[in-house]
């Protein structure tokens, strides 16, 4: 099984997070293609970096590599609206024949399967954006128990900020004992801390690089359990 994912051009995280935890599911392997995203803002030059045109093209380079999905590795349409992240993907599959899907399109379908109405929001963005995703989940029904963002105008300094700093947030915002907690960015360095912290204050915890991989494994028709024991609960789901 291989799986496509598109990658920010100026992500660290999300690649070698992305292989390790594949080293758990045998036969399954990775591949990336970037296009330019270097900083994340509500203006119109940062909202022109998820135009279609060129991650469509990126989807066509990974096409070349017959993968079995097609994953937009990042979480623009958690500002930018589902309608947005839909369109792409139905804009990628018409272009290339593969399954398409998003970190947030996953994010939905992985908080409807555990039934979690009432979610608590980390992120390292500013807070426009913030603000812009709170708006987002409210029109998709979708509350809010508590959050916490760092006013990082990014995206490669995301990356910068240590795993302490996300397990910091998610204890705070999992205080008000919200349904589930998410740490949306695929920059940020939740997904090695986050099964310690389901653990610790037994809520599910979804990072963001987690949540892509399991949708794109979901959409290539394989079978993302193995990946549990050591990932998350989400990839039992």
């Amino acid at each position: 099984m291989r799986l496509g994912m598109l990658t920010p051009s100026s992500n660290t995280v999300l690649e070698p997070l992305t292989a390790a935890m594949l080293a758990d599911l045998p036969g399954a392997s990775a591949h990336f293609s970037r296009f330019r995203v270097v900083a994340i803002n509500l203006g119109a030059g940062s909202r022109g970096q998820f135009d279609a045109a060129p991650v469509v093209a990126a989807a066509e380079l990974l096409a070349d590599a017959r993968v079995d999905a097609i994953c937009w590795n990042g979480t623009s349409g958690a500002w930018l609206g589902l309608e947005v992240d839909r369109a792409l993907c139905a804009a990628v599959t018409a272009r290339t024949g593969v399954p398409a899907t998003t970190a947030t399109l996953a994010l939905m379908d992985a908080l409807g399967r555990l039934g979690a109405r009432r979610c608590g929001l980390v992120t390292p963005y500013l807070g426009e954006v913030q603000a812009a995703i709170l708006q987002r989940w409210a029109e998709a029904g979708l509350g809010c128990a508590a959050e916490r963002h760092l006013g990082d105008p990014g995206n490669f300094s995301f990356a910068e900020h240590g795993e302490e700093a996300v397990c910091r947030m998610v204890r705070e915002v999992a205080a008000a004992r919200p349904d589930a907690v998410v740490v949306h960015c695929t920059n940020f360095r939740g997904g090695r801390v986050a099964p310690e912290l389901e653990a610790e204050l037994g809520l599910p915890v979804l990072d963001s690089v987690a949540v892509a991989l399991w949708g794109a494994v979901r959409a290539a028709g394989g079978d993302p359990t193995p990946m549990a024991r050591r990932w998350g609960r989400l990839f039992a789901l």
